[in-house]
């Protein structure tokens, strides 16, 4: 056997290092770290419960639209505010804002260049992907990066700036639009839209969200010319659906609650969905440099013990029920029970290639229910709504807030007493999918997606192992906050 330690990794966000152990050219055993702690938890500690949506969003510079909302979200459920329609709408439109970025940033900047390798010269597919491709200069980036910084036009008009935005509050939205505003927001989206439809699907979006299953997405591929399709050819020439597997238990907070309810419920998914509950989520601490037992996440500590025997990364183990769950789009579209994932999971199970795609879909689904939330707009009408509306904010008490950011499930558990913050601990979605091993030795989500994948003899880094870190598309920062 022989050992292999890889990091830092480009394109991913944060401090990451992985620990291979290498036997007969596969991997038998892999330990994640995050190497870099940071300790929001213990800065919010003894802040005034407003000073939350400042400071939590600070986290991540990426995600901090997703931050601010689960941070607003545990305050609102503490003080029992309701957000008017708009507000609700707004926060749907913000959130999926960042997030669509997010899955369009990870497809075309982060995980693609990894198909313009030279290690790849000799594949088919090679010349057209190098081309379209490689990092900076792709002929994708021409159209990427301006319909991006179209989008996220839409961040500034209903959110005032990103990253950090203040107007998402526990009773809505500090930001309304006036008529003409909202005519604005439409035509942004239309612009998405017609990238996505140009160059992402080659086809409309209703068409692609539509899709009930391998067979129809083979019908649908033939022919086709966008990057969708371009990835789905490589995909099947390097196996990635049976890359990447982890144990195919899948768990989702729950994402876009418009005032017809969540456009991706919550809930939980291993072999058959459940509801959620979140009185069975836990943080085990015994392979962190944290000091502490297991415990919910409510009664949880933030505690560095640099020095605890057996440790070997800064994220603690989150658990469901006392087991492993997988978190992000891939999760969300299982328990949604989109046909087309879930007939790819049923045959090769959850992989670089189901991650991947949920994601794209997640395009595909998204923008469509965007332009029905802004066309609900009502400008004129409420948007946000303040503790007088009801009551004081409560002196004593708790509250979590738990979300769906891209990557997947983030809650905030916040606690206050005589007026402070007296606890606050923060579960992000790679926290959930890069976690340590637990007390009983089980390892995270992406420690067991590692084990069987190939590694070459002449690999310092493994080619294949990056294709799976880079699935998950993890943010480390959040990962320690």
């Amino acid at each position: 056997m022989t050992e292999l330690i890889l990091g830092p990794f480009n394109r991913v966000e944060g401090d990451l290092e992985v620990r291979l152990t290498i036997a007969e050219g596969r991997v038998q055993s892999a330990r994640v770290s995050s190497p870099l702690y940071r300790g929001f938890e213990e800065i919010l500690t003894g802040k005034a419960p407003g000073d939350a949506l400042v400071i939590a969003p600070r986290i991540c510079g990426i995600c901090s639209v997703s931050q601010s909302h689960a941070a607003a979200a545990a305050l609102r459920r503490l003080g029992g505010l309701e957000p008017p329609a708009n507000g609700r709408l707004a926060t749907c439109l913000i959130s999926a804002c960042e997030n669509l970025a997010d899955h369009l940033t990870h497809f075309y900047l982060f995980f693609m260049p990894d198909f313009a390798r030279p290690q790849y010269r000799d594949r088919a597919w090679f010349d057209q992907a190098e081309r379209r491709f490689r990092p900076i200069t792709g002929t994708a980036m021409e159209a990427v990066l301006p319909a991006r910084a179209e989008l996220m036009h839409l961040m500034g008009l209903m959110a005032g700036r990103w990253p950090h935005t203040l107007s998402l509050q526990p009773g809505g939205s500090t930001r309304p639009l006036t008529a003409a505003e909202l005519l604005r927001l439409l035509t942004l989206l239309r612009t998405f839209r017609g990238f996505l439809e140009r160059h992402t699907f080659g086809d409309r979006l209703e068409s692609v969200s539509g899709l009930d299953g391998l067979e129809a997405l083979g019908r649908w591929r033939e022919g086709r010319a966008g990057d969708l399709a371009r990835f789905l050819d490589v995909a099947e020439d390097l196996g990635l659906a049976g890359l990447g597997r982890a144990n195919d238990h899948f768990l989702s907070f729950g994402a876009y609650r418009s005032p017809d309810g969540h456009l991706f419920p919550s809930g939980v998914w291993d072999g058959v969905p459940h509801a959620l509950d979140s009185r069975l989520i836990t943080e085990d601490p015994s392979h962190a440099w944290m000091a502490g037992d297991t415990r919910a996440p409510a009664q949880g500590l933030t505690r560095p013990a640099p020095d605890r025997p057996g440790a070997y990364t800064w994220c603690k183990a989150p658990r469901y029920g006392g087991g492993v769950m997988e978190t992000g789009a891939l999760a969300r579209q299982m328990v949604a029970g989109h046909p087309l994932i879930r007939d790819l999971v049923a045959r090769s199970g959850g992989s670089v290639l189901a991650r991947v795609l949920s994601r794209l879909l997640e395009l595909a689904i998204v923008v469509p229910e965007m332009e029905r939330w802004a066309q609900a707009l009502r400008p004129g009408e409420p948007w946000c709504r303040t503790w007088q509306h009801k009551a004081p904010l409560p002196e004593e008490g708790s509250g979590a807030g738990l979300v769906e950011a891209a990557r997947g499930a983030l809650g905030h558990w916040l606690t206050l007493r005589q007026g402070r913050i007296a606890a606050y601990q923060i579960i992000a979605p790679t926290t959930w999918n890069f976690s340590p091993r637990d007390q009983e030795g089980t390892p995270g989500a992406l420690e067991q997606a590692l084990v069987g994948v190939a590694v070459a003899e002449d690999e310092d880094t493994p080619v294949a192992v990056q294709h799976v870190v880079r699935s998950f598309d993890p943010c480390m920062v959040c990962t320690v906050h």
